[in-house]
């Protein structure tokens, strides 16, 4: 007899599959909507661009005159998106004008500049542009002018390399006339990592005396130093290395320690520390100071942490204010005459090292949290502290009598993670409470209550808020506060916290809402990844006490803004071996930290990205489930029915199908086992491929428990679940 199969909404995944009978266990690319699951919408990549790094900062506004904007901050530079076109408008930190300072060699690619202290690293962006002419080399002004470059080696204090895409055919080139090299403010990594190995780098390197030089005579590796001397090596160029404390710089894998600094000579080493071994190291070789960093592929050792380049983008009335993570804040006026023309500046009169910021609404001051005690002084960042500006002044933090500028330390934690504005506070998180920021007037113009502790905020963007609530994942699971803090249920949590890399990628974790179907998703790295690779979602419309709906599947964003301005979400997928062509308005040249292309959500059915449509993978796995067979009251007979106890067998005739819509085909699977240790996949039936027009499927099948499977894998296609019925008997116990 024909029997409905019915499972109730979401997926749980804290139960094995046999007695997760009447749910859903797994999913990806689905959502559920009035209890039913369907095949999420399509997404449509936006400019013809992709820009350069992993994008980890995402901000939309509208200005005075009506333009709409997306603020885009990667790890390596700033956009500002409209109209389908993306500008830079990344700050600049230096400008340096160079008369004849390239050099080529002949058959290489690589193109050494000379300039002097310059205090750039590898991977920094510099532009490069006002060139005349260049001689004697296959390469023509054309090749660097107006063109950014990733800078690929540092090899020396005054020396840096970038490479071309070709090899010099000349004898090696000379320039003429003043040639310009603008240095890009740093921003970080494209990912976090943690520990000791390899792969731990500045890339940024704000940190003082972050200095390479070279060995001026050899080291081996069995005596203490160089020119004979056991607790002294001679360098090129001493003068930047900090002379005071116990010091360290690393020549290959090597770590020596050093007590002080006579002329070019560093005293009192030690050679092989920090887990490392004495190695001989040839007169020239490279010499860092790893005194306060690592440089990039290079043994880091201890227990460190390199954070990735990250901002906190907000707005100002029409001024997009640009926070580098641990770093200067910047604005960029989009009602400036030739805005897109224009570049981020530094706000002068604000702090120089700050972790976080946002503005503060209605009452306009803009915060940091994790700032300076003494602004522009770098050094005396606090990573507990908070500094506000004067209201409607986003140029005066020193408080006065005249003014309401001010400042506080959170008491609760190590660090402020991140904050968000929520109805009536800023929800302000360390890593381990929650604080709320309250604007309350003249004389203390904020308040400041703790509203939580143990729920401390895992990242910066690991958090969103709707309508009142703030939703966030700490490392002791996911919470909710809209008046009171709450744990959020979550039948999926075991799953996500074995999955996820949440303690040596916390900070790219990122949380995105989708207003139009009431879903939070949290985008992570999974502990086997080093990028973002999975998300797990919430449905806040759909949810309730008793059944909390959750999904998990694979899509991978590292930014992501609601549908507020744009009508629709928009969001960043990045790909780490991304490449644009030389064509492209957002080249960068010698770029080996990807691409992140940017999307339009909830657009079709496919994804299309650069003029290909690829269809978008669903499906989605039931539990198993069973038959028993119970008299009825005034029956002789008995009614098979499911969420049995597996007593019996089933002997399953044929199904039916039934979808609420359905475009094109789906396929749907019979996964048979007979006992729970069984594998399904090698007994199940199907896939079938059902169309809009089948009604029915005939199957002959016999089994103990059953699970349902449905999948999607065409483009132009969608589906949504109804009732499937299944025409089923009891067949005995064996």
């Amino acid at each position: 007899m024909l029997q409905k199969i019915g499972f109730a909404p979401g997926i749980n995944k804290q139960i094995t599959a046999t007695a997760a009978e009447g749910q859903w266990i797994d999913c990806d690319n689905v959502r559920f909507r009035y209890g039913t699951p369907e095949k999420i919408g399509g997404w449509q990549q936006l400019g013809a661009d992709n820009v350069t790094g992993a994008a980890r900062g995402l901000h939309q506004f509208i200005n005075s005159q009506s333009i709409k904007y997306s603020i885009i901050g990667t790890n390596r530079i700033l956009y500002a998106y409209s109209g389908g076109v993306f500008y830079d408008i990344h700050p600049i930190k230096s400008t340096t004008t160079l008369s004849n300072a390239f050099s080529t060699t002949n058959g290489s690619a690589i193109v050494t500049i000379t300039i002097t202290s310059h205090g750039f690293n590898a991977g920094d962006i510099v532009l490069l542009d006002n060139f005349t002419a260049i001689t004697n080399s296959n390469y023509s002004a054309s090749d660097f002018d107006d063109i950014r470059f990733m800078i690929t080696s540092v090899p020396t204090a005054d020396t840096i390399t970038i490479t071309m895409p070709s090899n010099e055919t000349g004898s090696g080139a000379t320039t003429s006339g003043g040639i310009r090299v603008r240095h890009y403010y740093p921003v970080g990594p494209a990912v976090q990592a943690k520990g000791f190995g390899w792969s731990l780098g500045t890339w940024g390197g704000e940190e003082v005396g972050s200095v390479t030089t070279t060995l001026n005579g050899a080291i081996s590796s069995t005596s203490g130093g160089n020119n004979g001397s056991a607790t002294e090596i001679t360098l090129t160029d001493a003068t930047q290395f900090p002379s005071s404390g116990t010091n360290f710089v690393q020549i290959g894998t090597e770590e020596i320690s050093y007590t002080g600094v006579t002329g070019n000579k560093l005293t009192g080493i030690t050679r092989g520390v920090r887990g490392t071994s004495p190695t001989t190291h040839s007169n020239g070789a490279t010499v860092t100071n790893s005194s306060g960093y690592v440089a990039w592929g290079e043994a880091a050792s201890g227990d460190l942490v390199l954070e990735p380049g990250m901002w906190s983008l907000d707005n100002f009335g029409d001024k997009a204010i640009c926070l580098i993570h641990d770093g200067e804040v910047f604005e960029w006026d989009s009602a400036a005459a030739n805005a897109t023309s224009n570049r981020a500046t530094i706000i002068s009169g604000a702090p120089t090292a700050s972790r976080h910021m946002l503005v503060s609404t209605p009452d306009r001051h803009l915060v940091f949290f994790g700032t300076e005690t003494t602004i522009g002084t770098k050094s005396s960042q606090d990573d507990m502290f908070i500094r506000f500006s004067a209201v409607e002044d986003i140029n005066t933090y020193v408080p006065t009598a005249t003014n309401d500028a001010g400042t506080q330390r959170l008491a609760d934690g190590s660090q402020i993670m991140g904050a968000i504005r929520g109805r009536d506070a800023i929800y302000v998180y360390t890593d381990t409470a929650l604080f709320l920021m309250r604007f309350v007037g003249q004389p203390f113009t904020f308040s400041f209550v703790q509203a939580g502790t143990n729920c401390g905020l895992s990242g910066q963007n690991a958090v969103v808020e709707v309508d009142g609530a703030a939703y966030w994942l700490s490392e002791n699971g996911f919470f909710k506060y809209a008046g009171a803090l709450e744990s959020l249920p979550c039948l999926v949590e075991d799953f996500v916290y074995d999955d996820i890399n949440i303690e040596s990628g916390n900070q790219m974790i990122t949380a995105g809402l989708n207003n139009l179907f009431g879903e939070i998703m949290w985008f992570y790295p999974t502990s086997s990844s080093s990028v973002v690779n999975r998300m797990v979602s919430y449905n806040y419309f759909d949810s309730s006490p008793q059944r909390p709906v959750w999904t998990v599947g694979t899509l991978a964003r590292t930014a992501w803004e609601d549908s507020a301005i744009f009508g629709k979400p928009h969001a960043l997928e990045y790909d780490a071996d991304g490449v644009e062509p030389s064509t492209s308005a957002t080249y960068v040249q010698g770029n080996t930290d990807g691409t992140s292309t940017y999307y339009q959500h909830e657009t079709g059915t496919d994804q299309v990205k650069g003029g290909t449509t690829t269809a978008i993978t669903s499906n989605i796995l039931s539990g198993d489930f069973d038959i028993t067979q119970q008299l009825a009251r005034g029956q002789l007979s008995g009614t098979p029915t499911f969420r049995g106890d597996g007593e019996f067998i089933m002997k399953i005739r044929r199904f039916i199908p039934d979808f609420i819509s359905q475009t094109g085909n789906s396929q749907v699977t019979l996964n048979l086992r007979n006992y729970s240790n069984d594998t399904a996949a090698s007994s199940s039936l199907g896939p079938f491929t059902i169309s809009s027009s089948t009604t029915k499927v005939d199957t002959r099948a016999r089994a103990r428990a059953i699970a349902l499977k449905v999948e999607n894998t065409g483009s132009s296609q969608d589906w949504k679940l109804g009732t499937f019925r299944l025409d089923i008997q009891p067949d005995g116990r064996r």
